[in-house]
């Protein structure tokens, strides 16, 4: 068997566990860079997911902490969706993927990491994203941190948060 060491993992595997929801924790926090959040609306935010499926991953989450889809408001609801379509536009434009998956895993048995707190992913998809590291090798490559992600999306985000383009924008 071969092995990869993945050593970044390790704080959160040997640091202390959140108690609390980590969205309902980072949501409210005005840390923004630290907490990788790139875009603060009224009823939502837009988060890079810290243990991505690939670079530039995405998460659309109301700021409510909520596990029913339909539990959320209309505002609530049209703003996330904006958000969504937001979060595309400016991955087309810096990253350029070949592809999306969005969606949203409702419950542990359709694959919720965080099943307390429904959020979207926004997944970009570049053509080999699924060569032979993930499906022989069981194994992930991610060509690019976090920090660079946050660097590169974060100003555009800041742009369209400027012009107000949202409805409900903060």
């Amino acid at each position: 068997m071969r092995e990869l060491w993945a050593s970044w993992r390790s704080e959160f595997i040997l640091g202390e566990k959140e108690k609390k929801c980590i969205f309902c924790k980072r949501g409210r926090q005005n840390r923004l860079r630290r907490n990788l959040i790139l875009y603060s609306g009224k009823y939502s935010f837009v988060i890079i997911n810290l243990y991505p499926y690939n670079p530039g991953h995405l998460m659309v989450v109301p700021y409510r902490h909520l596990k029913k889809i339909e539990s959320l408001t209309d505002a609530e609801h049209c703003e996330m969706t904006q958000l969504m379509v937001l979060s595309v536009k400016i991955l087309k434009k810096i990253f350029k993927p070949h592809g999306f998956n969005i969606g949203m895993n409702l419950g542990a048995v359709a694959g919720a990491g965080i099943k307390h707190h429904l959020h979207y992913h926004i997944v970009p998809r570049f053509i080999g994203d699924t060569n032979f590291l993930p499906a022989v090798g069981k194994t992930r490559l991610m060509s690019i941190g976090l920090d660079q992600i946050y660097d590169k999306l974060k100003p555009e985000f800041d742009r369209h948060q400027k012009q107000g383009k949202l409805a409900h924008s903060k």
